[in-house]
């Protein structure tokens, strides 16, 4: 599923909202995840996981087009673990 997608879901199940309001919510609550992971937070919505950060140590990389080895910067990422419920649901037989 894509953001658009998402988007139209959301606005068929809820036809009191016009397409800017659902809009506005579906980018109010990923800009709030991505705001608290870059604050150093951790974003948990029970029942479907919780997104926090990670640090990457440097490391010596390989330009793929030259072969030539590159230092690479040590840097956060993100990393999302899944709950409980949806580990169950995707392993139903």
């Amino acid at each position: 599923m894509i953001r658009s997608e998402l988007i139209k879901k959301l606005e068929d199940e809820n036809p009191g909202l016009k397409a800017q309001e659902v809009e506005k919510i579906v980018d109010l609550f990923f800009h709030q995840i991505v705001q608290r992971l870059a604050d150093g937070g951790r974003v948990e919505l029970r029942g479907f996981g919780a997104f926090s950060t990670r640090e990457r140590d440097p490391r010596k990389g390989r330009n793929p087009r030259t072969g030539e080895t590159v230092e690479v910067p040590a840097k956060r990422v993100p990393y999302f673990k899944p709950g409980k419920e949806i580990r169950e649901k995707l392993n139903e037989a």
